[in-house]
């Protein structure tokens, strides 16, 4: 779970770096300053200008569940040439948001994605889909954190609530966030990335051929092969 406090981190005057803590208010210049020089810490997130650090990583509530998700996110990109999934990568949103999300899904920026990768290897704008495992941080994560992808422009933003069994995809329409719908079969399918299909009730309960099937059946699907095709279209010669 994030944590943050209110109090406020003046700025260093000398030649240490100070560590990050939970609850410094922070630019986000400064914030990777600190994170850069902290190794041995694995994530930190910068959110509305506070500094936020999860608590250790449970395997059933969050490992498992993100290698999982992870998984299924990597075999679409792998069978959709033009996109870049992502594992806990630290993302630019605006001079005070730098969340470090579960998982991502952006369109590659050299075929128009609405994100880039800056020069230093950091996502800066908004990816098209963002995916948080959410256990005792579900609050966080359907509050905060959608305010500020919701404001920032992510389009698709998926939250595993696991101790509630329950996964919500929202899609944002007209600046706001609404449900993506179940279709007749209980599956999600992404309006974003076409053949981005989960069927949640088997993700949930661990059945992960039935996770797969399900995305088989959407990446044979002609929306996917359409989506491929346009996205090669936009190749530079």
């Amino acid at each position: 779970m994030a944590t943050a406090s209110s109090r406020s981190q003046p700025p260093n005057r000398g030649g240490e770096i100070p560590p990050l803590e939970p609850g410094d208010r922070l630019s986000r210049a400064e914030f990777e300053r600190r994170y850069d020089a902290m190794p041995q810490l694995k994530k930190a997130e910068l959110i509305e200008g506070v500094v936020y650090v999860p608590s250790p990583v449970r395997l059933h509530r969050h490992g498992r569940p993100h290698l999982r998700l992870i998984t299924w996110i990597g075999i679409y990109e792998g069978a959709t040439p033009g996109v870049i999934g992502g594992d806990n990568t630290s993302t630019r949103l605006d001079l005070t948001n730098e969340p470090q999300p579960d998982a991502v899904l952006l369109i590659d920026p050299a075929l128009g994605g609405q994100a880039r990768i800056s020069a230093d290897d950091y996502i800066e704008d908004a990816p098209e889909l963002v995916a948080e495992v959410a256990a005792s941080s579900v609050s966080f994560d359907l509050n905060a954190k959608l305010t500020i992808y919701r404001r920032n422009g992510v389009r698709e933003y998926l939250v595993w609530r696991v101790l509630d069994r329950q996964i919500d995809w929202f899609a944002l329409r007209r600046q706001k966030y609404v449900r993506l719908p179940l279709d007749k079969t209980g599956l999600y399918r992404s309006k974003v990335f076409p053949g981005l299909w989960l069927d949640p009730a088997a993700l949930v309960r661990g059945d992960i051929p039935a996770v797969q099937a399900a995305l088989q059946r959407g990446l044979a699907s002609r929306e996917h092969a359409a989506f491929v095709a346009g996205l090669n279209r936009r190749v530079q010669p």
